[in-house]
Parts: structure tokens; sequence; C-alpha cells
């Protein structure tokens, strides 16, 4: 089939992944804070136009269609639908979900099929390859839960919210999530401290105070519109205990932000726990680690006594692009999965 690229069209992310010859060769990610206008799309894919140039077909999946700029997702599918097409013409194809791929014309139809159906792809795609597995995607904004059994995904929902009754989707995010959603309270100098109800510090403000380097994947601004260093995140999470940054030690900071971190994997945990429990899955089958936080869902597999595979492994991206095909695991897998159909 020559060049795929595979595009998923987030709300706060273009990510864009080029398959050659059944390997994930290139993988990108965008910044495309959609709900500050169409504009942004438009900006994201003149920022990917070079490698979207070079695909012969170009699969689709997307949950911008989500974002606050459109009234309902029936109006953002159909308007990201539109825009896209005009973009890459006879190359484009949508994924459907359950229905598989199809024309823009098709995705217009079934336009409820097409909008945020991404964990499916993924999810088939883990199938096909391990049997049984269960798929972990913790992402910038949520944490898609997915079991396959006999190659065939398991799933008990499809919209949102049907998947957050189910546990499949946790809606926390490794950066983007408020702290003031993860956390009510956290230890400080031997005290609970109940956290403010303010956007006042996000995830990446926790992570980063814990030494994780968030440089390449962080791409938004954060709640006070000021810098990324750990200081400036201790200052921000210092607001939601009430205080100031030199009110306490960075042993005193790392110790908040540690227990904040642990409340989110928990959540996490207590989704993949609920999804197993009618799986069915053997013993032996592993966690799929995908998104950017891979690096979490290997300690929530090691909680639920399973081995843990990098998505990125499972497809065998190409050297120097591991990273990123974990991280854009949704983007890679309608590439695979359109290449091979």
């Amino acid at each position: 089939m020559g060049i795929v690229a595979g595009l998923d069209v987030g709300g706060a992310h273009l990510k864009v992944a080029l398959v050659e010859d059944g390997r994930a060769v290139c993988v990108r990610q965008v910044a495309c804070p959609l709900w500050q206008g169409l504009d942004r799309l438009d900006s994201a894919l003149a920022e990917a136009a070079a490698l979207l140039s070079q695909a012969e077909h170009c699969a689709i999946t997307m949950t911008g269609e989500l974002s606050d700029l459109f009234p309902n997702r029936e109006t953002g599918a159909l308007t990201l639908i539109g825009r896209l097409s005009e973009e890459l013409g006879g190359k484009a194809r949508f994924w459907m979900g359950l229905k598989g791929f199809g024309s823009a014309e098709d995705a217009r139809r079934h336009h409820a099929d097409v909008g945020s159906t991404n964990f499916l792809a993924t999810a088939a795609l883990a199938g096909r390859r391990l049997g049984a597995a269960l798929l972990i995607d913790f992402g910038s904004t949520t944490a898609d839960i997915i079991a396959a059994r006999g190659g065939v995904v398991q799933v008990h929902g499809l919209t949102d919210a049907e998947r957050q009754t189910t546990g499949e989707l946790v809606y926390t995010g490794f950066t983007r999530t408020a702290v003031m959603g993860v956390a009510s309270e956290a230890p400080f100098q031997g005290q609970w401290v109940g956290l403010a109800r303010e956007y006042l510090a996000t995830m990446a403000d926790v992570r980063r105070i814990l030494g994780v380097d968030l440089v390449e994947i962080d791409l938004h601004a954060t709640a006070d519109g000021k810098g990324k260093t750990i200081g400036e995140s201790t200052v921000r999470l210092a607001r939601m205990l009430g205080r100031d940054a030199q009110d306490g030690t960075e042993a005193d900071w790392r110790a908040a932000a540690a227990h904040v971190r642990e409340m989110q994997l928990r959540s996490i945990h207590d989704g993949a726990a609920r999804v197993l429990t009618s799986a069915a899955l053997p013993n032996e089958a592993p966690i799929v680690a995908a998104g950017i936080g891979a690096s979490d869902v290997e300690e929530i597999a090691r909680r639920l006594g399973r081995p843990a595979i990098h998505f990125a492994t499972l497809v065998q991206a190409a050297p120097g692009y591991e990273h990123w095909a974990t991280a854009c695991a949704p983007a890679v897998s309608v590439a695979l999965l359109l290449d091979a159909s």
C-alpha cells in the first residue's frame, strides 16, 4: 500500500505516524489547542504537511469533536471530517470503530462511530498481535482501559458516557488534569491539608516536582501562564495547599506531589481491576502500556501482577521513534490497520 499516515486529531494535540511495510517509521506530536479555534488545526496540519505529503493514504481517527469549540459532538465530528477532507482529499480514510474504515461520505453518515473511537484501533491492533491483552493508554487527558481476548476487542461501552460507567475510560491525564480533579487533600509536614478547589496546578506540575522530564511532551500553557521549571511548579502546587513555596522544603513538596500522583494511579488501577473482572483474560495476558504515561502503566501492571509490554515494542517501531510510537499509539494503530486492510 506504500506509505500510510495515521492521524489522531485530538482537542489538544495532532498526532501523526507514518507506516511503511507494516512498521512505524516516523511519529510526531504537534500542539493543537482546538478549543481556541479551528485555525489551530490548520496550523497543526501545516506543521505536519511535510510528513503527510509522503503518504499515499491517510487513516484518520479523532477525539477533537469533544472540544468546547463545538456546541455538540455531531457538529464537531462533521466539522472535522469536512476540514480534513479538504486538506487530504481522496487520500483520507476515516476510522469508524467497529465499522472499520470508510470514505468521508461514510464518515459523515456514521459520525457517531467516527468520534472518540480511537481506543478501539489501539485495542484491535493489540488483540491481533497478542491474542489476549489489556490495553492501558494513559495520555495527557484520559486513560483508556480495554481488554482483548481471542484477538477480539472485549468492549462494554462505545461512547464516553458508557465507558465512564464501565471503568474503560478514566478521565484523568498524565499532564493536563487539574490537581483539584485528582485529590482532595495532601500530606504536608505531618498533617493532612485540604486542597483548594481552584485551577492552580496540574499533574504536569506534580510530575515536574517528582523529577519527570516533560520538555517534549507538555506542550501547553501552565495554570498561571508562567514557566515550567521545578521552582515554578512548586509555587503552583503550594497554592493548592494555601501556602507559598518557601513554606516547605523540597522534601515536603515532593511528599505532597507523590501523594497526588498516587491518588491518580489508584484511580487507573481501580478502572483496570474493574475491567479485568469481566474480561476473563488468562493470567499471563500482558498489559500493553501506551500513551505518554506508559511508565506509570508499568507500575499499575506490577500492582496487578501482570507483565507489561510497551506499545512501541509490540509494533516494532523504528529506532529513535519508540517513545513517540508508544505516546501516539492510536495514530500508529490506524495507520497499521489501514495498511493491513
